[in-house]
């Protein structure tokens, strides 16, 4: 019952929405271990919306007292509310078990998506501070991994973590996400095959978040005094070079595969002509609407909130130091968002392949 009214709600009048979010994603710090080839900030590309979203703000850690305001308010506000440590590394946060371990004490889920370069040496910390769920981003099997990521041995280094996170009894639930890029393609069913000896909760394959020039251009015709867009995880990533004959063959190798734990991809595409669209016409819409502006909001290192998440558009919709939660989750320019991306036909231009669309 509650679903259906949500998305009533949603469909009916989306700039009153009377639902609490899902998700408070927490931009705990503006930095990272690892130089990703897909990522803006692994390519230095600092004047695009996900950089600006990821490392764009001062202090380059949240200070100690502004995350524990947010996790006093979301415990007041919306216990049921899940803290998500997302960007940009958070096992480098120098508040990250303090503050896990105060939320853990407003009985609040907390989950960590991370790269897992020190997760080893963080674990038995993890363990103790009720970390509830972890989400390791890899990104194939070893040496293609640690290709992408630029470190010689990031995927030792993840499995190593892995491994001694499993030695507990009560240990956070784990998945594995794992982009799809030209450089994996053609290695990805023996990699998830490779996890079929752990216990995961799940693996999830994303297809490629990108946004280029001409869709930036394109769509900033129509929303730039609003919602201005950048192109975007495009540096280094050649579309033209991704096999897409062997990335199909593999997906439905995958689906058709046995394994222990829950298997993904997002977005789920159903067809090969439907995969070459998504991939070599982004100007065509996959999919129908944004979920994340209904159900996330980020809060970067100097309080200040954009919608969703680092992908989403680089909005002030308020800041925790001068607004609280409560407020900022039924703010004027989100709400205006919502009533927009619904006026819209459920989803702008640069949103055509962003992780959030269903």
């Amino acid at each position: 019952m509650n679903n259906y009214l949500e998305k009533l709600n949603k469909t009916i009048l989306p700039q009153n929405y009377f639902f609490p979010p899902k998700w408070i994603v927490l931009g705990v710090n503006n930095v990272c271990n690892l130089h990703c080839k897909m990522c803006d900030v692994g390519t230095n590309n600092l004047e695009s919306n996900f950089a600006k979203n990821l490392v764009g703000t001062h202090p380059i850690n949240m200070p100690l007292d502004l995350i524990k305001k947010i996790i006093d308010q979301t415990a007041l506000n919306y216990p049921k509310t899940k803290l998500g440590y997302g960007f940009t590394e958070p096992l480098v946060y120098p508040h990250l078990i303090e503050s896990l371990k105060y939320a853990n004490t407003k009985n609040l889920f907390t989950s960590i998506t991370t790269n897992a370069l020190t997760l080893k040496h963080k674990a038995e910390q993890l363990i103790d501070s009720g970390l509830n769920e972890l989400y390791i981003s890899l990104d194939g099997p070893q040496d293609i991994h640690n290709e992408i990521r630029g470190h010689k041995k990031s995927f030792q280094k993840a499995l190593e973590g892995i491994e001694e996170l499993l030695k507990y009894d009560n240990a956070p639930t784990i998945s594995i996400f794992c982009v799809i890029t030209e450089w994996n393609i053609g290695y990805l069913r023996d990699f998830a095959k490779s996890f079929k000896k752990y216990p995961l909760k799940h693996i999830g394959f994303m297809h490629t978040n990108f946004t280029p020039p001409e869709i930036a251009i394109n769509h900033n015709k129509l929303w730039k005094n609003l919602y201005p867009a950048t192109d975007s995880n495009i540096d280094e990533i050649a579309i033209d070079n991704m096999d897409l004959d062997v990335l199909w063959t593999e997906i439905n190798a995958i689906n058709s595969d046995s394994f222990p734990f829950s298997v993904s991809f997002s977005p789920e595409i159903k067809s090969k002509e439907q995969l070459d669209i998504f991939y070599l016409n982004p100007e065509i819409q996959v999919g129908k609407k944004c979920n994340d502006i209904f159900n996330n909001i980020m809060i970067k290192s100097d309080g200040s909130v954009i919608p969703a998440h680092g992908r989403c558009y680089n909005l002030d919709i308020g800041n925790i130091y001068k607004n609280d939660l409560k407020e900022i989750w039924q703010s004027s320019i989100l709400k205006k968002i919502r009533k927009d991306l619904q006026k819209a036909g459920g989803l702008f231009p640069a949103c055509s392949r962003c992780c959030s669309i269903s």
